[in-house]
């Protein structure tokens, strides 16, 4: 794909939030279609995990950081590794451990000597956080000080260190792996950094095919090189393109309901959301399902954002947001499961009060 950041920016006289310019329309037809050529490069080297490797697309050409949970051995690791070789992007793993410093991650200063003339001067190292694509390994093996290391380079952009700012490469993608079967000696996430992350990615066990194919590929010598479809400077090209998709209104306010109907402190949340959830998705919710509607749209070579897209995206944008209570334990309701009751209370095609909502009617429905 040869369009440049300063091509796919003219707007050819359209606003803001009007329709796409010409070479915009043109730079979303070329990533659709490029989109099954990277699918067909990965699947050289990982088997299955397609809904995986689309919201991980969706997650970077939104300019948002992921996380994904899966117990060990589903290749998370080599899939975010291939993604970057595939897009061009530089790629660093931090491996996170109880020892890990704020510095292991973002860099430090050192004394360096100047041999001709005796002189002295700090010079800053850069740390594994300056690279395109961070793969933070086991990020709930560390503890609190050092998970907070990554909120300034998450949300800035930058990195602080004896009072200079240092701007990190871009694009920029943040992907943190979970464990979910062994909690010893771990440090769970707090919200607040969990609210950083657009998205939180479930890796599944391979179907039966899937862990023959696997099986198959890892046992052998064949060792398929990966083709590079994108450059860095096309995917911040198209990170823009992301934001001037237009998006209507009712959708803007159904991606707001779903965030506001999982608060059980909102008037008129429906009854089940009252029951078991503690607290819900915050604003930020709200424009993560809309951003990460806009890049399923054009990844699907649409122009507009549907309800449908927003609904797609509701998973992974909720269920680390939506925080159960004892009650919800007791009855096995999981955080999906309150996703799910959301998407069949809020209707699509309008978006009445919520107090006008039968929440009762789901659960006796469901």
């Amino acid at each position: 794909m040869e369009q440049r950041e300063n091509e796919m920016g003219e707007r050819d006289g359209s606003t803001p939030n009007g329709p796409l310019g010409k070479r915009e329309t043109e730079a979303v037809e070329a990533l659709a279609a490029s989109r099954d050529q990277i699918l067909q490069e990965l699947r050289k080297v990982i088997v299955g995990q397609e809904e995986v490797i689309d919201q991980l697309l969706i997650c970077l050409f939104a300019r948002g950081h992921g996380i994904l949970e899966g117990v060990p051995g589903l290749a998370k690791t080599r899939a975010i590794n291939s993604l970057a070789q595939t897009l061009s992007l530089s790629f660093n793993r931090i491996q996170f451990t109880p020892d890990l410093m704020p510095s292991d991650i973002t860099g430090t200063e050192i004394i360096e000597e100047d041999k001709s003339t005796g002189t002295r001067q700090l010079r800053f190292v850069q740390g594994p956080v300056f690279a395109n694509v961070v793969l933070a390994d086991e990020i709930n093996r560390t503890p609190p000080k050092t998970q907070a290391a990554l909120l300034e380079a998450m949300q800035e952009n930058q990195v602080t260190a004896a009072g200079f700012t240092h701007r990190l490469q871009q694009p920029f993608f943040v992907l943190a792996t979970q464990n979910p079967i062994e909690q010893e000696g771990t440090y769970p996430l707090p919200e607040a950094q969990l609210d950083r992350f657009m998205f939180k990615i479930l890796v599944d066990y391979p179907s039966e095919e899937e862990e023959l194919r696997i099986i198959e590929l890892t046992t052998s010598t064949s060792d398929a090189p990966l083709k590079r479809v994108f450059s860095s400077v096309d995917i911040q090209a198209l990170q823009e393109v992301v934001r001037r998709v237009p998006c209507a209104d009712h959708v803007m306010r159904y991606a707001m309901r779903l965030a506001r109907a999982s608060r059980p402190q909102s008037e008129g949340a429906p009854q089940f959301v009252s029951d078991f959830v503690s607290w819900g998705a915050g604003p930020r919710a709200s424009q993560f399902l809309v951003l990460a509607g806009k890049a399923r749209a054009i990844l699907g070579g649409r122009y507009h954002v549907s309800t449908e897209d927003i609904r797609a995206v509701a998973h992974p944008v909720l269920r680390h947001r939506i925080v159960t209570n004892f009650n919800a334990e007791v009855d096995g309701m999981t955080s999906d499961r309150v996703v799910d009751l959301l998407l069949m209370e809020i209707p699509q095609s309008e978006t009445p009060d919520l107090d006008a909502v039968g929440a009762g009617r789901v659960l006796s429905d469901g």
